[in-house]
Formats: structure tokens, C-alpha cells, sequence
């Protein structure tokens, strides 16, 4: 009889990269697929039936796990919420759990209930394990270090997909990357000698994928898809012919680093292939930042200046942005601010430094005595900081919401989009056909943003558009789809750090109170202190009830945390002042 291999994929929480918002104007459940679970399904031996669950787009069933004989999870660390609720199902129900992905490789030592870690890259470790566990004695943790040869890699099995639920697909064309930034965890999972796929091996894989029913955005998960231009050239002329053979069904986009703006031959490869979006990590506009965290790269050009050839050449920038690093100057806000503004670029993605664990970063911060905790791998909802930072707490969480609030209020949003529009192309691109789901996003669009409360501005920059720029409509409508998502999610954080605060306030003004009952033991006052607690915890109830859900979800952690404390408080020196 086979053997009956469960994969689940935790669910990633709401947060600017979801685009979960979004995803409804085209009728889509999640961003993207979980790549690597469908690449580890393809290296498994026929004789394994599988069946995945991605907790983004289905709810996972009691009996999908009883159906099996192991589960397979993988996880990055932001999921590690749901990854430990899923390994608890598992654990209850009496299967055992195997674990992979880059949350296990990181931080297997601190995770319980697993019952084996296949870590690294599962093109080594992944087989040893099968070996194993058919021979009946598999081993709790397989571990390599060994960077695999990835055109051997098979193509991804999309036929465990629910095609239809995503917005975008991915492939992978390589791993790793060859910078030095402080900060990153890819260089030390991948390396920084970047290792790439055959070009025919990529087209087989976008063959597949075209073959398996889906056409639309695609992804190119590289680490850096520029990190040897020379492969990627062969790549990209590769693609080319496939695109136009097949009569360009994906539009594509990827991570690359500033230097793709040095390279005007390779730009108009991309555009060619039907690249109109990459990610950039410009991380700051302070060269000084830049040169201590050793993102070199990006001091050896005018980012600024950089930003603009791209767009020019017909491709936005989609940049990721930190505050947080040591000795940043005092008006790195406004710097930030001001270099967004100019750049055009609507989609920044700012968050708040993490200490990654297994980075050049951690293990400095942990010579210094300077890390706090572990890492929760959310770094744009949650502003408790795993690390002590240069400058004050206080001060640097204050000027991380000026800054959102600022880039996410609407005016301001699209007026980025109109500088973005205006530096693209007046010309028609080599890109995929419209689709009846294009269709729908742009009249839902339509019925949706003009009769909200920032209507007005939405209209004008469509209008605007249409007179300007005619071919770039398509852009126009995805950035304000795209504007949608991040205004709600940056009001949802906004909201859900302001309950936060009034709950640590109310309950530091009620621990205030009870020390002073106890120091003073003034026990007529006892029972007005009981009220008081009691209207506290009243209001707080009353106050998250009429929060939205999706703030609910952001301060459910922070509500248990409440909880506790009043169950903490009940069972102390005053019993009984929150009831």
C-alpha cells in the first residue's frame, strides 16, 4: 500500500507583502504558491502519494491529517504562529511531523513537537531522509551544508495546486547571492556564489506551469536574479523565444540588486522578456548606513539616479526600506520620506530592523549583549524590536509610524504613481494579453475606490493617466488595486498599536494603584480599586469588540497577554481587583 504524505503550508498573517486586500479585485485567495513544498513533492518517489494544504487559501482538516502516515511543513519565520498550531494538530492526532524551509533551518533548536528536521537544502537531505524513513529508521535531524547542484532539480509539481485561488505563480532560476549585507539571512542559507538553472530547464518548468492551466504574473524567487549577468543573459534570450513561441502568457518579476541599472543591454532583455516589476532592497538613503551594514553595492551608484533608468526602461521598482540600523542619523525620517517621494515609488516596503537568526548581524548583536528575545518575523505590524538599537526605542517606533502614515496616505500614494507613470514608456510593451480576469479587477475596481473616501484622488490619477500615458492603463489600475491594500493595512496597524498602548497604559495605572494598596495597605480603598480593575477590563472587552477583524487579529497576542496579567493580578498580594 502507499504511503500517504500530508504537506501543509502554515498560513502567512495579513501584512504588506500578502497583498491580501488585493486579492479579491481579481478574485484570487493568496499572493502565491508554496513553491518550495511543490519542488520538495517533485523529489519524492512516485510510489508517495501526496495531497497539500495551504492553510492561505483552505482551512486544514482533522482528517486530511488522519489521513495520512507523515506531514510534511515548511515555514518561514514569520509563520511560526501557525506552524506551531499545525504541529500541535499533528502532535494530538498521532502523526508524525517532518519540518523543513528556512524557519526550521534557522531555528530548529528552539521548535517542539517535530519529529525530524530536514534542513538545508532538500536537493541533499531531502533523499537521505526518504532512505530512511523506508528503511524504518529515520533520524530526528538531516543537515547539510553541501550547495546542491540545482539543474538537477525537477520541475515543481503543480498539480498539487489550486491554480485558479492565487494571483501570481513562481519559479525559481537561482539561489544565492553575491553581496555581504550585515543584515541578510539568504547569503548564509544559499551562499553568495549564486548557482542557476539551465535556460531550457526554466522553460520546461514555464511549460509546465502554462500547460497546467495558468497564465498571468509570474514570479522569479531568486535571491538576486542579476547575480551573475552573464547566466542570466543566456536566461532572458531564452525566455525571449519561449514568451513570444507561446504568445506571452506570463508578465514576470523578480528581485534584482541596483546594479541592473548600470546595464542598459540586460534591462532591455527583461523588458523584452516581459519583466515590468522588480524588488530592490535600498534599504536607506544614508551612505554612511549603507557602508557599516556592507550594502557596498549601493553606495558605488546614485540610487536615486538608479531608480529612474529603470523605470525609464519600462520596469517599476518595488524597494524594501529599514529603519533601525545603528548610528542612523537623527533625521533619517525625514530622509526616508523625502527619498521616497522623489524616486516614484509607490510600492515601498519600510519595516523595522530584525536581528535574523544566523546572520552577520545576530551574531555581532549577540557579542554585544544586545539581543532581546527571539525573532517574530513580521518587521512592518509588530514594533517590539529583538535587538536594543542605538536610538531610543521610543523614538525610533514613533518615527516608523510618521513614516508610514505619511508614504500610505492616500495623496501621497498617488502621486507617487503618477511619477512612476509618467516615467514609463509611451509605447506599448512587450507584455501578455489582457485577460477577463484584468477585466474584473478594473471594473471592481472602479465600483470600489471612487466612493471611498479618497475617491477623489483615485479618479483624478486615472484621468490623469489616460491622458498622459494611454498604454500605462493597466499599471495605473493595478497600483491604485494595489493602493487599496496598503491603506487598509497600514490603518489596521495604526489601530491595532494604539489599542496596544491603551492597554499597557490602563494596566500600568491599575499595577500603580495596587502597589499602592499594598504599600500603604490601605484596605478601604480595596474594593473602590476593584471597580476600578473591573471598568478596565469592561472597556477593553468593549473596545476590541468593536475593532475590525483584521485589527483583532494583529492584538489577539496582546489581548491573551492582558488576560494573563489580570489572572496574574487576581492570584496576588490584593485578590480580586480585576474580576
Amino acid at each position: 500500500m502507499k504511503k500517504k504524505i500530508l504537506m501543509v503550508y502554515p498560513e502567512i498573517p495579513t501584512t504588506y507583502w500578502s497583498f491580501r486586500h488585493a486579492m479579491p479585485f481579481a478574485g484570487k485567495k493568496a499572493l502565491m504558491p508554496p513553491l518550495g513544498l511543490i519542488t520538495v513533492a517533485a523529489m519524492i518517489p512516485a510510489h508517495y502519494e501526496i495531497r497539500l494544504v495551504d492553510m492561505n487559501i483552505s482551512r486544514l482538516d482533522e482528517r486530511d491529517v488522519l489521513w495520512s502516515d507523515i506531514v510534511f511543513i515548511s515555514a518561514m519565520i514569520v509563520q511560526k504562529d501557525s506552524f506551531a498550531r499545525v504541529v500541535e494538530t499533528c502532535n494530538r492526532l498521532g502523526r508524525p511531523v517532518a519540518a523543513g524551509g528556512p524557519y526550521p533551518t534557522t531555528s530548529h533548536d528552539e521548535i517542539r513537537g517535530v519529529d525530524h528536521f530536514i534542513l538545508n537544502e532538500g536537493e541533499v537531505t531531502l533523499p537521505k531522509f526518504i532512505a530512511d524513513y523506508q528503511a524504518g529508521r529515520p533520524a530526528g535531524i538531516y543537515t547539510d551544508e553541501t550547495k546542491p547542484d540545482i539543474t538537477k532539480t525537477p520541475v515543481p509539481r503543480f498539480d498539487l495546486l489550486e491554480i485558479d485561488a492565487y494571483g501570481s505563480m513562481a519559479l525559481q532560476s537561482s539561489r544565492g547571492c553575491p553581496y555581504n549585507c550585515e543584515f541578510c539571512d539568504i547569503i548564509e542559507m544559499f551562499g553568495r556564489t549564486p548557482r542557476y538553472k539551465k535556460p531550457e530547464q526554466l522553460t520546461a518548468e514555464m511549460e509546465a506551469l502554462k500547460g497546467a492551466g495558468y497564465t498571468g504574473p509570474l514570479f522569479i524567487v531568486d535571491d538576486n536574479f542579476i547575480g551573475n549577468r552573464k547566466k542570466v543573459k543566456e536566461i532572458l534570450a531564452r525566455i525571449i523565444v519561449w514568451q513570444e513561441e507561446n504568445g506571452r502568457p506570463f508578465s514576470l518579476y523578480t528581485e534584482a540588486s541596483i546594479n541592473l541599472a548600470q546595464d542598459g543591454v540586460l534591462m532591455d532583455m527583461m523588458v523584452e522578456a516581459g519583466f515590468n516589476m522588480v524588488f530592490i532592497g535600498i534599504e536607506t538613503p544614508d551612505t554612511e548606513t549603507l557602508e557599516m551594514t556592507n550594502k557596498q553595492h549601493n553606495v558605488r551608484t546614485d540610487i536615486m539616479e538608479s531608480v529612474g533608468k529603470i523605470q525609464r526602461k519600462g520596469i517599476e521598482v518595488l524597494a524594501g526600506f529599514i529603519l533601525g540600523f545603528d548610528n542612523e542619523p537623527e533625521n533619517i525620517f525625514d530622509l526616508q520620506l523625502e527619498f521616497i517621494r522623489k524616486s516614484g515609488i509607490p510600492l515601498a516596503m519600510i519595516g523595522l530592523m530584525m536581528a535574523l537568526p544566523n546572520t552577520q548581524l545576530h551574531r555581532r548583536l549577540q557579542r554585544e549583549g544586545r539581543l532581546r528575545g527571539g525573532t517574530h518575523g513580521n518587521n512592518t505590524h509588530e514594533f517590539e524590536l529583538n535587538f536594543i538599537p542605538t536610538m531610543p526605542v521610543e523614538k525610533l517606533v514613533a518615527g516608523y509610524k510618521r513614516v508610514i502614515s505619511e508614504i500610505y496616505r492616500p495623496s501621497r500614494y498617488f502621486d507617487r504613481c503618477f511619477t512612476l507613470i509618467k516615467r514609463l514608456p509611451k509605447k506599448k510593451l512587450a507584455g501578455r494579453p489582457v485577460t477577463r480576469g484584468d477585466i474584473k479587477a478594473l471594473f471592481m475596481s472602479l465600483a470600489k475606490q471612487s466612493f471611498t473616501r479618497y475617491g477623489h484622488r483615485y479618479l483624478a490619477f486615472i484621468i490623469k493617466t489616460l491622458l498622459f500615458n494611454p498604454w500605462n492603463m493597466a499599471a495605473a489600475f493595478n497600483l491604485s488595486i494595489k493602493g487599496y491594500h496598503f491603506f487598509k493595512i497600514t490603518g489596521d496597524i495604526i489601530r491595532a498599536n494604539e489599542f496596544k498602548e491603551y492597554i499597557d497604559r490602563s494596566c500600568r495605572l491599575l499595577e500603580t494603584g495596587i502597589e499602592s494598596l499594598v504599600r500603604d495597605g490601605a484596605a478601604a480603598g480595596e474594593s473602590s480599586l476593584a471597580g476600578t480593575g473591573s471598568r478596565i477590563k469592561e472597556n477593553i472587552a468593549a473596545t476590541y469588540g468593536r475593532l475590525d477583524r483584521e485589527v483583532q487579529a494583529l492584538v489577539a497576542g496582546k489581548m491573551d497577554e492582558f488576560y494573563a496579567r489580570c489572572d496574574a493580578t487576581k492570584s496576588g498580594p490584593s485578590q480580586g481587583v480585576i474580576e
